[in-house]
């Protein structure tokens, strides 16, 4: 074999493990989402359409592939807000698009919404998806006086927490206007941040990004043609 068919086909190879590396993560994500975390790991690799002795070639154990689903789970998060913040340089109005936006997703994405939410408290603990942008965004709007008498470290530990127990309210009652109780708790912990109720309104009141943007891009990712 030349040293180019050699290259291609190791190429080929890379190719198909990270395929079959991306079709588990998304089975456990899926099962993630049904609550369906204790399945045996044959079921995993029958709804991943991948054969049983794959699974071992990517991981050890069925609890090293759910860690590994919620953390693409959350990357995929945090990338979506680092995109829908690029534009902004008041770091109040960074952290209150980021949980306005994460908020919405609840309803847009409940795949990756469960998946989170799954996880539970330790992503308030988590170095991925909305706790590291919410510290440093709290940091940030601190240092620059926008937000006032705060420790970002508690800070962060409330805003986690509303932003669990919100998720998990919007799920258990799909009657409720999703965006318009988002705003609400937002501006409300704008105000516990330190802004003044004029100030928070008006953070909440700027337009979020719409379709054709970050938001198409996270749908394509979650939901492939």
């Amino acid at each position: 074999m030349s040293e180019a068919m050699a290259r291609a086909a190791s190429a080929r190879g890379a190719r198909q493990r990270a395929q079959t590396r991306a079709a588990l993560i998304k089975a456990a994500q899926r099962l993630l989402a049904e609550d369906r975390a204790h399945v045996a790991i044959l079921e995993i690799t029958q709804l991943a359409d991948v054969g049983m002795g794959s699974f071992y070639n990517h991981f050890e154990s069925r609890e090293q592939l759910f860690e590994a689903a919620v953390d693409d789970a959350l990357e995929q998060q945090g990338a979506f807000l680092d995109l829908v913040t690029t534009d902004l340089d008041d770091p109040a109005e960074a952290f209150a698009r980021s949980f306005r936006m994460v908020g919405r997703l609840h309803r847009l994405v409940p795949e990756l919404s469960k998946v989170m939410l799954s996880h539970g408290a330790a992503l308030v603990a988590s170095d991925h998806g909305l706790a590291p942008r919410a510290l440093r965004d709290i940091a940030a709007a601190v240092a620059a006086g926008r937000f006032r008498d705060v420790e970002p470290t508690a800070a962060l530990l409330i805003v986690g927490g509303a932003a669990l127990t919100l998720g998990e309210h919007l799920h258990q009652h799909p009657e409720v206007d999703d965006a318009a109780l988002t705003d609400t708790v937002t501006q409300s912990l704008l105000v516990m941040l330190g802004l003044s109720i004029e100030e928070a309104h008006a953070v909440v009141s700027q337009p979020l990004p719409g379709p054709g943007g970050p938001l198409d891009e996270l749908l394509a990712e979650i939901r492939p043609a």
